[in-house]
């Protein structure tokens, strides 16, 4: 992994899902490249944990499916760091893994709730931030499955998809005004999300991706990097890919 010294100097970010996988991965090259961190997480010991491991300024336990304390998370975050100038919204969860006429509604609700009402909460919290400020980068985690659906994985290609159409949608509501958002739609890569699926469904991933491997977290996390820098400053509405050919639209 190459680091950029001082790429992110001065910069502020909020890294959602920030105590494993790709969101404990990209908070870790900010900080190493000169910026300073908020890392949120549900699971507060590993928060803790992965807060202390990288040199996080500060850290919240939080569920970002509960839009009040997603605000107040934001708040605080704002106050602690003097200004939101990144939001990286790597959140997530994968929920049951069967077919449509046996998901569970819970599941689908809860799968819903975090990968796609959690990233509009965390928007709508941190944008008026960055529009006071005038500038922004606003990175949300979404997947070739919200591009392709994947097979018993229903609620999660949903929610990926909804991902990619509200960022499009803010995208264009923030042009011209120094906010940049932008999606990712990595293919499957080794992330402790994986544990949350039988091995056939991973299996099934794999067989799909051209390269013929699973992705490494920190392929991702570079292209996370510089959708959360200056250096991306005029594509904005938009995907990038990391999917080892898989998906190249």
């Amino acid at each position: 992994m190459t680091v950029y010294a001082g790429r992110f100097a001065g910069r502020m970010a909020i890294v959602t899902g920030g105590a494993s996988g790709l969101g404990k991965c990209s908070a870790e090259r900010i900080i190493q490249e000169g910026g300073q961190v908020s890392l949120w997480d549900l699971n507060a010991e590993a928060l803790a944990s992965a807060a202390a491991e990288i040199g996080a300024r500060h850290f919240v336990a939080l569920d970002v499916s509960d839009a009040d304390a997603v605000a107040r998370a934001a708040a605080e975050a704002n106050e602690t760091l003097g200004k939101i100038d990144i939001l990286i919204a790597s959140a997530g969860i994968t929920g049951a893994t069967v077919p449509v006429h046996e998901f569970p509604i819970d599941s689908w609700k809860r799968v819903v709730d975090i990968n796609l009402n959690g990233v509009f909460y965390c928007s709508r919290a941190v944008v008026p931030f960055m529009l006071d400020n005038g500038y922004g980068r606003i990175v949300n985690v979404a997947s070739v499955a919200g591009k392709e659906g994947n097979p018993n994985a229903s609620a999660y290609s949903a929610s990926k998809a909804g991902v990619i159409g509200f960022t499009k949608s803010l995208g264009k509501e923030l042009a011209g005004k120094g906010v940049i958002a932008n999606s990712l739609t990595p293919a499957t890569f080794e992330s402790p999300i994986l544990a949350q699926m039988p091995q056939s469904q991973v299996d099934y991933m794999r067989s799909k991706i051209p390269m013929g491997r699973l992705g490494e977290v920190d392929e991702s996390a570079a292209m996370v990097c510089f959708m959360a820098s200056e250096e991306c400053s005029f594509t904005t509405a938009s995907t990038f890919d990391t999917s080892g050919g898989r998906t190249t639209y």
